[in-house]
């Protein structure tokens, strides 16, 4: 599931576009890098008018390069026939070294690359790409639980700090 939020800019000058918050759900996120793009005109006045969503997409290295599938950026108002196709293969931007950095990393059994959000730094479109290990059921019913633990304890305190006054 993502969710787009264009208002959302904080003091370093970023402006988040789209977040995949179900990623961190399903996977187990290990280490994060950022990413440039490289898009056409009509894809980023579309992310200007905040039209992108993560929800079904992924990463790949491919031949020392890493492309980004499945993330869909929809057309924008003041497009044409000419118009690019919302969910074409984009590469993502990376030095040398981090490039062999993840194709190291992915090459453990069990990983991959999950685009986690999608903002604007200083007026440049950039991913935030995770190296992620799916989570089994069980380990998100643990998460499920500890998170419904935690609030429990939130709620006991609150009510603890309102009687004591």
């Amino acid at each position: 599931m993502a969710k787009n939020d264009t208002s959302a800019t904080d003091s370093g000058g970023t402006k988040l576009i789209a977040q995949n918050r179900r990623a961190r759900h399903d996977y187990e996120i290990i280490d994060t890098v950022e990413a440039g793009l490289a898009l056409l005109g009509t894809e980023v006045k579309a992310l200007r008018e905040g039209k992108a969503s993560l929800g079904e997409g992924y990463a790949r290295l491919d031949r020392g390069e890493a492309f980004l599938y499945s993330v869909h950026i929809g057309h924008c108002a003041g497009g044409n026939r000419f118009n690019h196709d919302p969910e074409r293969t984009r590469k993502l931007l990376l030095h040398r070294g981090e490039l062999q950095r993840l194709t190291s990393q992915i090459e453990e059994k069990g990983l991959t690359l999950v685009p986690l959000r999608l903002y604007f730094r200083r007026g440049r479109a950039k991913i935030e790409v995770g190296i992620a290990r799916g989570k089994r059921h069980f380990d998100r019913r643990h998460d499920i639980a500890k998170r419904d633990a935690d609030r429990a304890v939130d709620r006991a305190l609150a009510n603890q700090r309102r009687e004591a006054e």
